[in-house]
């Protein structure tokens, strides 16, 4: 399988080392913006080219790899689709936006070709859409992160972060508005609520909590089959305080479960 990367911070590096361990797997490009080429090969490794547009991809790419957020989702990801490969997403909760959300269907639909949605920093992604088949009558994301995993997010403009003495909801409301509002902090929310019952009907609580050193995420959801609890206690990438480690890992089990006989 041959691989484009777009992107090459702490999730598309870790990516790209990973699948370079597997015999039938080339991470062959990195996509990114000229002038970075040079950085791009540091991070990745020289046998990785950079390339700087849709159009200077291989016609033999199986598969381009979004590690690089939701501005560069909406800047490749149509033209890639368009082009007939396969793309996979990391970004979720650029999908809140309807109309990046229709330019990609319509994108994928003219190219004949696919985008796949990645689990990320989150499990349960398979319970909550088996739940979907029948009634889910309420579904709650809560993701809670130190007050320093919220700087340079609106929660600075809506609690004091440096002076918490106890945990704190900065944010509450739907998965769309969370998406929106914390392009970097609620990729989680909109994968649990496009599972599931969608973006407007998913409840997504943000809370800082000084009393914790990982990022926590919990899913409760109930409906015709039941009731479902999950809790994951996330640890970041070293060296990236801000990017999960299964988030990354998670790409590449997908990679991998693409190719493999027998799938889970």
């Amino acid at each position: 399988m041959n691989i484009v990367v777009i992107g090459f911070g702490a999730i598309a590096s870790y990516v790209s080392a990973k699948l370079s361990e597997d015999s039938d797997v080339v991470v062959a490009c990195v996509l990114c913006r000229q002038g970075r080429d040079n950085a791009a090969v540091d991070a990745l490794g020289a046998g990785v080219k950079p390339i700087n547009t849709v159009d200077d991809i291989p016609g033999d790419t199986d598969l381009v790899i979004e590690c690089a957020g939701h501005a560069a989702l909406a800047e490749y990801g149509p033209a890639v689709l368009q082009r007939g490969i396969d793309l996979m997403c990391t970004s979720n909760g650029a999908l809140a936006q309807p109309e990046l959300a229709d330019r990609l269907s319509s994108a994928a639909q003219a190219g004949g070709s696919r985008l796949q949605l990645v689990s990320g920093a989150i499990g349960a992604i398979d319970a909550i859409a088996a739940a979907k088949v029948g009634d889910i009558d309420r579904i709650v994301y809560r993701g809670r992160k130190p007050p320093q995993g919220w700087k340079g997010s609106p929660a600075e403009d809506a609690i004091d972060l440096d002076n918490l003495d106890g945990p704190a909801c900065h944010f509450s409301g739907s998965a769309r508005e969370a998406a929106l509002r914390y392009p970097k902090n609620a990729n989680v929310a909109a994968t649990v609520a496009l599972a599931g019952s969608g973006l407007d009907e998913t409840r997504v609580e943000l809370v800082a909590d000084p009393t914790i050193i990982e990022n926590i995420h919990e899913i409760e959801v109930e409906g015709t089959f039941g009731r479902l609890q999950f809790r994951i206690d996330g640890k970041p990438l070293p060296g990236n305080p801000k990017s999960s480690a299964l988030t990354a890992m998670s790409v590449v089990a997908a990679v991998r479960n693409r190719m493999a006989r027998i799938k889970m």
